[in-house]
């Protein structure tokens, strides 16, 4: 016969589906039945029969065919065994459980499509003995177990009670169990067929039905089928909890509106919803809230759309952050001025060394408002270095005159809507920053510092610097326009300070609404100072030091400042001054003892060799070399010009990465020099045969500007007369083609640098003079200023 699976049903057609017994109380004729010691093996996969269970099995391996019909033929008796494993398609006898049960065939099926089902009924329980055959069938020596008859007390009754009790259970939370299958439950009296009735339905692992049927004692039997219908139990009742929540969930929607009725009706009783209460809340806000006339207008009409909609509609969130926005904002809310002068005037003294530009214009500020009461602020733009302390000196512009302190960064800002805000019809739309910096303080009139404002970016999507024109016009900013708030706000009470590196790119109409405040470098004296007073503790407390005793003295500062920094600032100082922290930490974490005075040789050791020399600036050296001054960002600076004459045509070659305004300052010098040959006692011979190269060391670095003029022609003058420049002199100043020496800026960072490098002379323009005497003295001592109008002075002065 054709090789095929035996088909018997899955555990889920099992789900404690009940089979009709025959005959319950056959238990006599059990007994009587004449079981002969030799019997046909049929496996079963999947299950375990019981004694006096009926069972419908589908067979369908060639041997198992053979056992069922030469059973049938004869007595009709079989012993039936479960395999241990069910995926075995053709087991030896190792593969099948020890125990199991005599069955005898009622009825044998023939199905159509070749295979057979037979109708078998457990008989009594054996163990396998030895194995006689195992071709064309498995035949096997069996011994029968005996059963032990059921106990009469009231504590086996009670396990019978509770096991029908517990099937019935099951029975009723199964849907696919019919619910007649606990009228039989209940009709079953034999308590040993009800514990095999019962174990065979159940829908639980072969392994516990096997271990049921192995018990001998009943009343063990009847404990563990008690352990194993609880747990059934738990799990019918889970599955029954789910289903019902899916089905829940599945008539949600159609229920939706019944259910949001009753919720409404129950929460009016429990004294409104939790929408309502926000919307209560928020108005007794309001009636606390000193506001404008506008703005309170403006809340009821979105607290009344708030009334009318339902908190799920998208548009609620939107109307409920505008008013939560309304609500949030300082509309009336200041903080109080100190005016007092000396008192403010020691805060900025004590957080801050030198700037008495600013203080002194802090204090004048102060003074109108105590004078007056009340006053626009000024739009103050501090212009300098970096590392100089303009974005710090906001902070304790803030602290000296006891107002709220607010920073807003615009470096690299290309939205407009940063500043002026988006729609709030937009998704994600929130106010400008302006209005969102207020809303963290709550103070309506705080310092503000817009911070890097020349680095304002513009794009596609606006320029922010537009929007700035708005918020820093002293005659507009009391009506400023948010989009997100659809309304004007007052920002005329707001101190804004501005801080920028260079002025040139801020765009010219924002300009002209500051009121800028130049903030030059600072003198090696001042850096020693601030080191003193500030960079040193900080450093000292920041590196666990602050209560260890060491000096470090005025000189070893002074050599830190001009050998291993080159800035207008002080960052590069702070992080020199950190790198001799660490390691005077490191020495005491190690010895437990550092040395009390810092010299310059520990310097040395701890920072390595100095990084810059005064050396190479004090001598030219050689004709055609002259030294000028220039202004950077990062402050003042010294710049060689380089003049070479070689064989030639007249060519003018101009190299050093240069700006079209310093090639211009060149080819002035030239002319000016071929134009007055005479007056100078310059050969006229050399124009035509000599070449003139220009270079201005360090190539990398782009070079512009028109304050080079002098240094030029100066060096050009060196180069064709072969006359060497004065030593230890610097010259900064812009030239005409008629000898004039014309003023040029940045003067005090520019005689600071040349006093960083220890120059000792400098020439000027004569309408200069007064931004020197601007300079503190005692930061120039040693230097010699020559103020000039022409050209022929310069040459007078500077060649040797």
């Amino acid at each position: 016969m054709k090789e095929r699976n035996i088909l018997f049903r899955t555990e889920d057609e099992m789900d404690f589906m009940p089979i009709i017994p025959l005959n319950e109380s056959d238990n006599d004729e059990t007994q009587d039945l004449d079981i002969p010691e030799e019997l046909p093996i049929l496996p079963l996969r999947n299950t375990v029969l019981f004694p006096g269970v009926v069972l419908p099995i589908t067979v369908g391996r060639d041997k198992s065919i053979k056992a069922v019909l030469e059973a049938y033929k004869g007595n009709k008796l079989i012993g039936v065994v479960a395999q241990k494993d069910s995926n075995i398609e053709e087991p030896a006898m190792d593969d099948l459980e020890d125990i199991g049960t005599v069955a005898k065939i009622i009825k044998q099926i023939k199905m159509p499509d070749g295979g057979t089902t037979v109708i078998i009924q457990g008989k009594r329980r054996f163990k396998m003995g030895v194995l006689t055959s195992d071709d064309p069938y498995f035949k096997a020596k069996i011994h029968l177990l005996e059963e032990e008859e059921a106990p009469k007390d009231q504590d086996f009754e009670a396990y019978v009670a509770n096991i029908k009790e517990l099937a019935t259970q099951i029975i009723q939370l199964s849907p696919n169990i019919p619910s007649e299958a606990s009228i039989i439950l209940k009709n079953i009296e034999n308590p040993a067929f009800l514990i095999h009735f019962v174990s065979s339905n159940l829908n639980t692992g072969l392994g516990d039905k096997q271990h049921i049927l192995e018990i001998n004692h009943i009343k063990s039997r009847a404990d563990v089928l008690m352990q194993l219908l609880q747990k059934e139990l738990q799990f019918a009742e889970l599955k029954n909890k789910v289903t019902n929540k899916t089905r829940t969930e599945l008539d949600k929607q159609q229920r939706e509106y019944f259910l949001q009725q009753q919720l409404k009706s129950i929460k009016e009783e429990l004294g409104g919803d939790t929408n309502e209460r926000e919307i209560k809340e928020m108005q007794k806000k309001a009636e606390q809230k000193k506001w404008p006339k506008s703005a309170k207008e403006l809340f009821q009409k979105d607290i009344e759309k708030l009334e009318r909609m339902h908190p799920s509609t998208p548009d609620y969130s939107v109307v409920y952050n505008h008013c939560d926005l309304l609500l949030d904002l300082p509309w009336d809310e200041y903080t109080e001025d100190s005016y007092d002068l000396k008192k403010a005037k020691k805060v900025l003294d004590a957080d801050h060394y030198s700037m008495d530009k600013i203080k002194e214009r802090i204090l004048e500020y102060l003074a109108v408002l105590k004078l007056k009461g009340d006053m626009k602020s000024p739009i103050l733009c501090f212009v300098g270095p970096p590392g100089i302390g303009k974005t710090s000196l906001g902070r304790s512009i803030a602290n000296a005159i006891g107002r709220k302190y607010v920073r807003l960064s615009l470096g690299g800002l290309h939205d407009e809507s940063e500043i002026r805000g988006h729609r709030k019809t937009y998704i994600g739309a929130m106010p400008g920053r302006i209005l969102q910096s207020l809303r963290k303080v709550k103070s309506g009139n705080p310092v503000m510092i817009l911070d890097e404002i020349d680095k304002v970016g513009a794009d596609q999507r606006g320029d922010p610097s537009s929007a700035l024109l708005e918020v820093l016009d002293p005659e507009q900013n009391n009506t400023f326009y948010d989009n997100y708030l659809e309304l004007e706000y007052d920002l005329s009470k707001v101190l804004f300070i501005a801080t920028a590196n260079n002025i040139a790119n801020i765009q010219p109409a924002l300009r002209d609404r500051l009121e800028i405040i130049d903030l030059s470098g600072y003198a090696i004296e001042e850096k020693v100072e601030i080191a003193k007073r500030h960079l040193v503790p900080k450093q000292k407390e920041a590196h666990g030091l602050k209560n260890i005793s060491f000096k470090i003295n005025d000189n070893v500062l002074e050599k830190v400042v001009e050998e291993y920094t080159r800035e207008s600032g002080v960052r590069e100082l702070d992080r020199q001054l950190a790198a001799i922290m660490r390691n005077l930490a490191k020495e005491y974490a190690t010895n437990e003892k550092v040395k009390s005075v810092i010299t310059e040789a520990a310097i040395e050791d701890i920072l390595g060799k100095p990084r810059y020399s005064n050396e190479i600036y004090k001598t030219v050296g050689m004709p055609g070399v002259a030294v000028g001054l220039a202004w950077t960002y990062v402050g003042g600076d010294i710049l060689f010009i380089e003049t070479s004459l070689s064989d030639g045509k007249g060519e003018l070659r101009l190299t050093g990465n240069l700006g079209n305004v310093m090639k211009e300052s060149a080819s002035t010098a030239l002319t000016y020099l071929q134009a007055n040959t005479k007056k100078l006692a310059l050969d006229k011979e050399i124009f035509q045969k000599k070449n003139i190269h220009i270079h201005v060391p360090e190539g990398a670095v782009p070079k512009d500007g028109p304050s080079a003029g002098v240094t030029m022609l100066t060096a050009l003058y060196s180069a064709i007369t072969g006359k060497k420049v004065k030593p230890y002199l610097a010259m900064t100043g812009e030239i005409t083609l008629r000898g004039q020496v014309l003023p040029v800026g940045g003067i005090k960072e520019k005689v600071l640098a040349a006093k960083r490098a220890g120059l000792k002379e400098i020439i000027l323009c004569w309408q200069n003079e007064k931004d020197v005497q601007e300079i503190e003295s005692s930061f120039i001592k040693g230097l010699k200023f020559n103020y000039v109008k022409t050209m022929q002075q310069v040459l007078d002065l500077a060649i040797v």
